[in-house]
C-alpha cells in the first residue's frame, strides 16, 4: 500500500506484454558540470532502449532468484500520484513528464518505475530500505536535495539501467548497509563529484562483510570527479565496460578490504583511474584486465581478488566501449 495515506490510490491496469538545485552542491561541482553550467541538454544523447520485456539483466541483480519488479501498470504524470504508486508494492509505475519531489521517498519491494520519453525527476529521490525485485530505468535525476537514488537497509535484487543523472547535493547512486545482488547499468552520470558509494563508513563491516556484491557496467562516467565508485568491504565487485572520460580525481577506489575487479573499461583523461585505500580508510583489493589507458595514469592494483564470477557474461573490447556505451547508455 501506499506509504502516504493522504495520496489517493491511483487506477491501474494490467500490463499485457512486459516482465518487467542543489547544482552547485556544497561538495563542489564536477568537471562536467563546471564545463557545461548553463548549457542545456544535447539533443543528440544517447537514448535507451525500449525498457521492459527485452531487456536482460546482468550481473550481480540475475542471481539470488534474479529481478522481475513490478506486475501491473500504472501511468502517473504528477508528484501525489507517482509516490503513491511507488509506495505500493507490486506495481510497474509508468511516469510521463517531469515531476519535482522532496526528500527520499520509499520505494516498495516488487516495484518497476519506468519513464516515458523525456519523464525527469528533480528535487528530491528515491529510498529503497529493506526491500527487494526493484527496477529503475529510463529517468533523468536532477537538482536532488539528499541523494538521487539510495539503496540500503539489505535491499535485494535492485536493477538500476538507463537513467541520467545531473547533478545534486549528495549522491547519485548509493548502494549500502548489507544491501546485495544489485546491477548498475547503462547509465549516464554527467559532472557530478562525489558520484557513487558502495558501503557508506569504514565501521559497518558487521552489516556489510558478504554482502555489496554489485555490477557496474556500461555506464558513462562523464565529468564525475571521484567515487565511481568508492567501495568498502564488497567482494567480487565488478566495474566492466564502462567509460571513464574526463574525470578530475579518480575513478574507482577500493577501501577496507574490499575485492574489485575492474574489467575492459576505457579510461580517456583520467590521470589517476584508481585508488587503493582513500581518506582514512584502509586500503582495498584490486585486480585489473584488458583496459585501455588513453591519456590516462597507471592503474595501480593490490591483492588478489576472486574472478570466477557465478553468472554467464561476454566483455565488450574495451576499445570498442566508448561507441557501445554512447550508443546505449542514458535516458530517451
Amino acid at each position: 500500500m501506499s506509504t502516504n495515506p493522504a495520496v489517493p490510490r491511483i487506477k491501474r491496469r494490467v500490463l499485457l506484454a512486459s516482465s518487467a538545485g542543489a547544482a552547485a552542491a556544497a561538495s563542489g561541482l564536477g568537471v562536467w558540470a563546471a564545463q557545461h553550467a548553463g548549457a542545456e541538454e544535447p539533443a543528440d544523447r544517447a537514448g535507451a532502449a525500449a525498457p521492459g520485456a527485452l531487456q536482460t539483466v546482468l550481473g550481480w541483480a540475475s542471481q539470488n532468484g534474479g529481478v522481475t519488479g513490478g506486475a501491473e501498470e500504472v501511468g502517473v504524470s504528477s508528484a501525489d500520484e507517482f509516490l503513491a504508486a511507488i509506495g505500493e508494492g507490486g506495481l510497474i509505475v509508468r511516469l510521463s513528464g517531469s515531476i519535482s519531489i522532496s526528500g527520499m521517498n520509499d520505494v516498495a519491494s516488487d516495484t518497476t518505475i519506468v519513464g516515458d520519453s523525456g519523464a525527469r525527476i528533480t528535487g528530491g529521490g528515491l529510498d529503497v530500505s529493506g526491500q527487494s525485485n526493484v527496477i529503475i530505468t529510463n529517468l533523468t535525476f536532477d537538482d536532488w536535495d539528499d541523494d538521487a537514488i539510495n539503496v540500503q537497509e539489505g535491499s535485494t535484487n535492485i536493477w538500476v539501467h538507463h537513467n541520467t543523472f545531473g547533478v545534486g547535493y549528495d549522491g547519485c547512486l548509493d548502494v549500502k548497509r548489507g544491501s546485495d545482488y544489485v546491477t548498475v547499468g547503462w547509465n549516464v552520470f554527467n559532472g557530478h563529484d562525489k558520484n557513487m558509494l558502495l558501503g557508506h563508513s569504514d565501521d559497518n563491516a558487521g552489516q556489510d562483510e558478504g554482502h555489496l556484491r554489485v555490477t557496474y557496467h556500461h555506464n558513462l562516467f562523464n565529468g564525475t570527479n571521484q567515487r565511481n565508485p568508492r567501495v568498502r568491504f564488497g567482494e567480487q565487485v565488478h566495474v566492466l565496460n564502462n567509460h571513464y572520460k574526463d574525470v578530475g580525481n579518480y575513478g574507482i577506489a577500493t577501501t577496507m578490504d574490499a575485492g574489485v575487479i575492474v574489467e575492459a573499461n576505457y579510461f580517456e583523461n583520467v590521470e589517476e583511474p584508481t585508488h587503493i585505500g582513500e581518506g582514512d580508510s584502509d586500503p582495498g583489493r584490486l585486480v585489473e584486465m584488458d583496459n585501455v589507458l588513453d591519456n590516462s595514469g597507471e592503474i595501480l592494483t593490490a591483492g588478489s581478488v576472486n574472478t570466477d564470477l557465478p553468472y554467464d557474461y561476454t566483455a565488450d573490447p574495451a576499445d570498442q566501449v566508448p561507441s557501445i556505451v554512447s550508443g546505449g547508455a542514458g535516458a530517451s
